[in-house]
């Protein structure tokens, strides 16, 4: 077909009603669109029969994950350009994608139709999480989930992660290296916890293990990691024996709801709220509570959204629930916050610190493309297409206020109300010997 990505331009303007901010060249070596722009390129027809078969974010997934979407220059900036488009335009532009009744999506369905010609995609790329039935969060459907998300390789995660293996939010307290303002990260915490020598941490979602070294190395804490994750429990306890902790981390395979051997003096959940799901989230506040001291720490750091104008319709992203988290959910922090204190919890503070995380995930995307023909070994190609499109796009979205992340510290305070937290607060910012 002769001047394909013409003919791709005009149908993608005539559905959204704007100038496409990106150019296209198309399998048949034809280019259109804005000069100086991000290129899309569209390898092979496949990829508009995945999106007739599965408009919007899916069809667009699958295309990218199977290598028959990809983009050439910035692809931050190709996604900021598209994130512009869909966000900031509203309803309107989205609705236009994704409604099977709009006129311009059906024209546009016959355009695509006339291109790609009358045959059927290929089945999902292998990396997809098939559609789950049954009920949400049980036991043995987060086991699946997190497996599929953290039992891909702990080499792949190493060359992602670095050699901190810290796969949260770093603080960049100043300008160094993704080491350093990860173990500024768990050092803050540990103040935040107020965590001294002895005292019983339970660290849930404890991944490789790098909170639980830190808290037991440099506090002096007695550590439970929990996780449900076996190469992450195997990774971490050869870390542990290997700095010589065994006597004071324990790392299990076992699920937070499990757990039975409180009180804890303080409890951090870096990371991992965001697998518990809206319909659990006050049974996980509930349960932590339990686990707590009268006095105890809780640090529970997680992933918010923006609140939505209608919750009741609130759905969660394609693209992560088939190919990064399955059954993962956001909440805003009020939410969260209200589900703490309802449990029983007395919030004290809560730290925003979603730049922080956009600087992470541009690090993360470094190393990954660094290195990227040993990352494609290591799991596959498409793994390492979801991964970079997954991190860059949340980048990206942290960057423009879409999602957040936040540090809440909340305590068991007992009866008598004394909290044990210092009167001014936030002393936790200054460093020991600082």
């Amino acid at each position: 077909m002769a001047d394909a990505a013409s003919r791709l331009t005009a149908l993608a303007e005539d559905l959204l009603g704007v100038p496409l901010p990106l150019a296209i060249r198309a399998w048949d070596g034809s280019e259109a669109g804005p000069p100086d722009a991000p290129v899309l390129v569209v390898r092979h027809r496949r990829a508009l029969r995945r999106l007739l078969w599965k408009p919007g974010e899916l069809g667009l997934a699958r295309a990218w994950v199977a290598g028959e979407l990809d983009v050439e220059g910035d692809l931050y900036e190709a996604l900021d350009r598209l994130a512009g488009l869909i966000w900031e335009r509203g309803a309107d532009a989205k609705d236009a994608v994704h409604a099977l009744r709009d006129p311009r999506f059906r024209a546009a369905a016959r355009g695509l139709l006339h291109i790609a010609g009358p045959f059927p995609p290929p089945p999902p790329p292998a990396e997809e999480v098939r559609p789950r039935t049954g009920p949400l969060h049980t036991r043995r459907r987060d086991r699946a989930a997190i497996s599929h998300h953290y039992d891909v390789g702990n080499d792949f995660y190493a060359l992602v992660l670095g050699p901190s293996m810290v796969y949260s939010c770093a603080y960049w307290t100043e300008v160094g290296t993704l080491e350093e303002a990860q173990a500024a990260k768990l050092d803050l915490i540990c103040r935040k916890l107020a965590l001294k020598e002895g005292d019983r941490l339970l660290d849930v979602g404890c991944g490789w293990g790098s909170m639980a070294i830190h808290a037991a190395r440099e506090y002096g804490a007695r550590v439970v990691g929990v996780t449900l994750s076996t190469e992450q429990a195997a990774y971490a306890r050869k870390r542990i024996a290997d700095e010589g902790l065994t006597d004071r981390v324990e790392i299990r395979v076992q699920d937070y709801r499990d757990v039975g051997d409180g009180p804890y003096d303080a409890i951090s959940s870096v990371g991992m709220a965001e697998h518990v799901g809206r319909i659990r989230y006050r049974e996980y506040a509930d349960d932590l509570y339990a686990l707590l001291r009268p006095g105890g720490r809780l640090l529970n750091h997680q992933i918010s959204r923006r609140p939505e104008k209608d919750e009741a319709a609130y759905h969660v992203d394609a693209f992560i629930d088939r190919y990064v988290f399955p059954d993962g959910e956001l909440a805003p922090v009020g939410r969260t916050t209200s589900a703490l204190e309802e449990a029983g919890f007395e919030v004290r503070d809560v730290e925003a610190i979603r730049e922080h995380y956009a600087l992470t995930l541009r690090q993360w995307v470094t190393n990954l493309e660094d290195r990227w023909a040993e990352a494609a070994r290591l799991t596959s190609p498409g793994r390492a297409r979801v991964w970079r499109l997954y991190m860059a796009a949340s980048a990206v979205s942290f960057e423009r206020n879409r999602i957040g992340v936040n540090q809440i510290l909340a305590v068991r305070t007992p009866g008598d109300g004394a909290s044990g937290l210092p009167l001014r607060p936030r002393t936790w910012d200054e460093r020991p010997g600082g």
